[in-house]
């Protein structure tokens, strides 16, 4: 026979209704007399019903989580499964799920969001990714639907959306300035997919920083190639084809460096004596990649805490304010640059 909130209110000595009242999480209860409840819950092994909450107050207890391509791609890029760990740390602390959507391409996704939605299947939506001219920001605003963002929007008029982000830009920027310092000249950039706001952001870090050590950007220089480790050999194949190659590679994101590394091994170039690497997000794979490699910290799992964090406070405080949350980044220095200052660049 299954155990029921008025065998839990005896247990614990309260009203069945205080019972309820606990397992909502109602300040009005004392601490004191939730813990004693939830010690009665645990005793007894009573487990509450949520689903049924949810069509009483119309909570879902649920975050939907949207990624930005296939789950068979997206999961194949480490940076995904730490984001969503960190949203699935808040979303614990607070008691709710999480809700993948598993659309394989973009109309797919798109649809997913609106069932989402439309069927009221979670209380607000996390979108992993931030595009150009993105349909799914533009749904959402129309349907004054609860979301956030980790990345900033394309449309910087959209000052209505809380999102969370690092200040790619300005990362990008540094990390030109670092070679630059080394004293490359020849400096390549391997972005990922031209559609993502990230993308936008570290190409123009990265041209505003040759630009401002009067180095003339050269159009060969820049490929763009998705974030995967195909991507990255796929360019390497196209700058070490050039006539005059690179000294230094700027690359978008861990997974492709270590496809670029690969291939660059592969043509027996040598990093860092003959080409210098450096790249963003800090995975574990960087430090375990032969040399270890020079990257970028974008603390991605901060990144996923504070955006379930921002959504929850939509949800529960629907007339506050929207939410600029910018994440630190930092430089880690390890074993794929290398000064050119004593030969030529």
């Amino acid at each position: 026979m299954s155990v029921t909130i008025k065998d839990v209110a005896k247990k614990a000595n309260v009203a069945p209704s205080t019972v309820s009242r606990v397992i909502s999480n109602s300040p009005r209860i004392s601490e004191r007399t939730k813990e004693k409840v939830r010690e009665a819950m645990e005793e007894l092994g009573y487990y509450p019903n949520f689903n049924a909450r949810s069509l009483a107050n119309k909570s879902t207890k649920t975050l939907g989580v949207i990624m930005p391509n296939s789950a068979n791609k997206t999961f194949q890029n480490p940076f995904f499964p730490e984001v969503i760990r960190g949203i699935s740390s808040k979303a614990h602390q607070i008691e709710y799920g999480i809700y993948l959507n598993t659309g394989q391409v973009e109309e797919e996704i798109f649809q997913d969001v609106k069932n989402m939605v439309q069927g009221r299947r979670v209380d607000g939506i996390i979108l992993l990714y931030s595009k150009v001219d993105d349909k799914v920001i533009g749904y959402l605003r129309e349907q004054n639907f609860p979301f956030t963002v980790i990345g900033r929007p394309y449309d910087e008029s959209f000052d209505d959306i809380t999102y969370v982000n690092n200040d790619n830009y300005k990362a990008a920027k540094m990390v030109t300035e670092y070679l630059l310092l080394l004293g490359h000249k020849k400096i390549a950039f391997i972005g990922g997919q031209l559609d993502f706001v990230v993308t936008v952001d570290h190409l123009e870090g990265y041209r505003h920083a040759l630009q401002n050590a009067g180095i003339e950007l050269m159009d060969e220089y820049v490929v763009f190639h998705e974030e995967l480790q195909e991507g990255g050999q796929e360019a390497v194949i196209d700058l070490m084809s050039l006539n005059q190659r690179p000294t230094a590679l700027i690359v978008a994101d861990d997974i492709m460096t270590f496809g670029v590394m690969r291939m660059l091994s592969e043509m027996e170039i040598s990093v860092p004596d003959d080409i210098s690497v450096i790249s963003f997000n800090n995975l574990l794979i960087s430090e375990l990649s032969t040399p270890p490699m020079t990257t970028v910290d974008i603390n991605i799992f901060k990144l996923g805490y504070e955006a379930a964090n921002c959504l929850i406070e939509q949800i529960l405080h629907p007339e506050a304010e929207p939410k600029k949350v910018i994440i630190p980044h930092k430089l880690i220095k390890r074993q794929t640059c290398k000064s050119i200052l004593s030969r030529d660049s």
